[in-house]
């Protein structure tokens, strides 16, 4: 009764048609879908060679590296310093070691950049619970932290960012060690001779005997390391920390074959739902709900009646 009336008036309306139109409009929608999941198809392996040097960055987060001489502190200095080092790097690995009596491996030698930023900003004293500045040890640790392959070649590198304040003779013999297995070490004095202070949250530290602890830079002891293995010494300042000095040092280091890594890619087949659910769209758009007036006395589905 309903489409006897619509039909008297709307003549030219199409019941059939507007179905067809919500039918082309949802399958328009599925394969949109599908389309937006990316399908993919297939596999290849692409070999990848990287070409650079091992960076191991070597810092120290005793409690002295909280002093104040170099502005904000000697700890938020080297944080923004080594940030800004890694934001350089292009086909470098990087690994990371924090030490004070002890040493730890932050993160392993890794072309990770991202991940490497992050272990950065987390640096802090809170990462080693016994406090000193056990460099010989940390060196020791950076050492065995760089990878196999390059081994025979000399494009290791020891960045050791410290105040230096220890007198281990430890230091001395790693720095050889590191010499004769072709590392060099760059050092990164952070600090001031004069010293300053300790303070830890705002409240100045005092020794047993009740006086104020002063933590200084020592000087000599990280020069003697960075001429053992034919690096470099700069002191940071609140000016200047010493950052462009280690890097033209890098860079002047032959560069070597260090991995070869493995990329999967897939053949994407996006381009086919999306290229359907248009077809089905263009198709929606071009089919009125109205017969053609021109075809309105077609009756193709129609029975004769009967005479």
């Amino acid at each position: 009764m309903l489409y006897v009336v619509l039909g008297e008036l709307m003549p030219d309306y199409s019941v059939v048609r507007g179905w067809v139109k919500v039918s082309l409009l949802a399958l328009s929608v599925i394969f949109l879908s599908f389309a937006a999941a990316r399908p993919r198809t297939g596999s290849k392996l692409r070999s990848v060679e990287t070409i650079g040097r091992e960076v191991a960055l070597v810092v120290d987060v005793s409690n002295s590296m909280l002093a104040e001489d170099v502005e904000p502190s000697r700890m938020e200095r080297t944080r923004y310093a080594l940030s800004r080092l890694v934001e350089g790097m292009k086909e470098d690995r990087v690994g990371i070691v924090a030490f004070a009596d002890e040493a730890e491996v932050v993160l392993p030698v890794t072309s990770d950049y991202k991940m490497a930023q992050a272990k950065i900003r987390h640096l802090s004293p809170e990462l080693i619970a016994r406090q000193g500045t056990n460099i010989g040890e940390a060196l020791r640790v950076a050492l065995l932290s760089f990878s196999s392959n390059t081994q025979a070649a000399h494009s290791r590198v020891v960045m050791l960012i410290t105040d230096g304040e220890t007198h281990d003779e430890g230091a001395l013999e790693a720095a050889a060690q590191a010499a004769a297995e072709g590392v060099m070490i760059c050092v990164v004095g952070i600090g001031t001779p004069e010293g300053e202070p300790l303070k830890i949250n705002g409240q100045h530290i005092e020794d047993e005997e009740g006086k104020m602890v002063i933590t200084k830079l020592n000087e000599p002891l990280l020069q003697q390391i960075a001429e053992a293995t034919g690096g470099i010494y700069v002191r940071s300042r609140n000016d200047n920390f010493g950052l462009q000095s280690i890097i033209e040092r890098l860079d002047s280091i032959e560069a070597s074959r260090l991995e070869i890594r493995e990329f999967e890619e897939y053949e994407e087949q996006y381009q086919w739902p999306l290229g359907i659910a248009l077809v089905l769209l263009v198709a929606e758009m071009l089919l009125l709900s109205r017969r053609n007036p021109l075809l309105r006395n077609v009756r193709m589905f129609e029975r004769e009646e009967s005479k």
